[in-house]
């Protein structure tokens, strides 16, 4: 098993964590999730971190990377990235199998490619400066520094830009050490969704979720000391039920855009998929109904 790693990934909704749960449960392996928000404490209903699909026959699947950051802290890819390949050595020695598994495509392509990520601490005098930029000036530089900018929620909040212009000027400078990244040999699974099926998934979740109190939830946090910009630059859910939670939108309102935005957050990830295969990786394609073709295909992969 030594530096190999399953790699599940699909858009939301698509049942991907119901499949890698099941597989960590059958063949000993342990989670690795690959969630942008999902490392947020306190973002439980909002993100779709569904805890309780990690317990499979009364036995608890452990998981990582869920719950490692407050609201209020920067986690970047840089971040993410360095964690993940702390803990995948440390499963691999122990003769665990990784299961990486979610939905955001920089996380997921930034393990598969080997992404050379530089480490940018942060410079409070350099921060300072920049706070006194407005947000259109801020997107100016970090745009002149990167043209093709794949994480566009960046360019939304000013937190988050002044961070990502830290990192790309750590990128450039020439004094930055290189990190040596451990080899990894993954095998990539693909949980493709009929359109149609996926929007009525999407559209049943959307309605549970709020009446399991999500809007309740993004109040607690506001009240907790997270602003609405904050929340607003989380997207989808938090952004507009920030929006309505402020009188700019009605209650059916946010409820309708948040569907159609989320179906369209669907879309742009089955696009970076594609553009995944495109760039040289292989995704085997599988259906939520195709758990006994997947676990057969890893068991064939570790031999």
């Amino acid at each position: 098993m030594t530096n190999k790693l399953i790699v599940i990934l699909g858009p939301t909704a698509s049942g991907k964590t119901q499949l890698a749960a099941r597989l960590a449960h059958d063949l000993q392996g342990e989670i690795i999730s690959a969630d942008s928000r999902q490392v947020y404490k306190n973002m439980d209903i909002g993100t779709g971190k569904d805890l309780n699909q990690y317990i499979i026959e009364g036995r608890q699947i452990p998981y990582h990377l869920i719950d490692v950051a407050g609201p209020e802290d920067e986690f970047n890819l840089f971040e993410f990235q360095s964690r993940f390949y702390k803990i995948f050595s440390d499963l691999t020695k122990r003769k665990i199998l990784p299961i990486l598994a979610g939905g955001t495509g920089l996380y997921l392509e930034s393990v598969l490619r080997g992404y050379e990520l530089p480490h940018a601490p942060l410079d409070d005098a350099f921060r300072e400066n920049l706070r006194r930029k407005s947000k259109a000036e801020l997107q100016k530089i970090l745009l002149d520094l990167k043209p093709r900018l794949h994480n566009r929620t960046d360019l939304e909040d000013s937190e988050r830009l002044i961070r990502a212009i830290e990192i790309e000027q750590a990128r450039t400078s020439k004094n930055r050490a290189a990190r040596e990244n451990p080899p990894i040999d993954a095998h990539v699974f693909g949980i493709r969704c009929e359109r149609s099926v996926l929007r009525q998934r999407i559209a049943a979740r959307l309605s549970e979720r709020l009446q399991n109190k999500m809007v309740e939830e993004v109040v607690s946090l506001h009240a907790a000391g997270v602003g609405y910009e904050r929340l607003e630059s989380f997207g989808l859910e938090y952004r507009f039920i920030a929006r309505y939670l402020q009188g700019k939108i009605t209650f059916d309102e946010m409820k309708n855009r948040l569907y159609t935005a989320i179906c369209q957050f669907a879309k742009r990830q089955e696009t970076w998929f594609r553009r995944m295969e495109r760039n040289g990786i292989e995704i085997h394609w599988l259906g939520i109904d195709d758990y006994p073709i997947l676990k057969e295909s890893v068991i064939n992969f570790l031999r």
